[in-house]
């Protein structure tokens, strides 16, 4: 997948409840992925009241606890390396410097249309500035 202009800051992040993800750039060039652990609520009977104060239900149906600002890190990538996201981890990224980068993106086709769940930090006036 062909990425254009992705200057260091993310004020939100994604996860994939289904399915793992692997991401690496074509050409080993650098950049930056934040991420924060999976936060799926499986053992869940899906009734709002199981939800507690933090859960929530995506609208792919599974219920999860939205990230908290202080878990997030972001890992520098360097070289021909792949990440493996294990399922429902929180990613925002690839970010980069360049104008434009290729990377392989190993999911499913559809991922991005069903599986796709994204909590915005900026309702809550925050943006991730990555200073490299």
């Amino acid at each position: 997948m062909k990425i254009e202009k992705r200057p260091l800051e993310f004020a939100s992040i994604t996860h994939h409840a289904r399915v793992t993800q692997c991401l690496g750039s074509i050409g080993g060039h650098e950049w930056y992925l934040g991420v924060a652990r999976p936060s799926l609520l499986e053992n869940s009977n899906e009734s709002e009241s199981d939800l507690g104060k933090n859960g929530v239900k995506a609208l792919s149906g599974h219920l999860y606890e939205p990230p908290r600002v202080e878990e997030i890190r972001v890992f520098k990538i360097a070289g021909s390396k792949f990440i493996k996201l294990n399922r429902g981890t929180w990613h925002a990224g690839p970010i980069f410097k360049a104008e434009s980068m290729d990377f392989y993106n190993l999911e499913l086709t559809d991922t991005n249309l069903v599986d796709h769940t994204t909590h915005h930090f900026k309702e809550n006036g925050v943006v991730f500035f990555i200073d490299d």
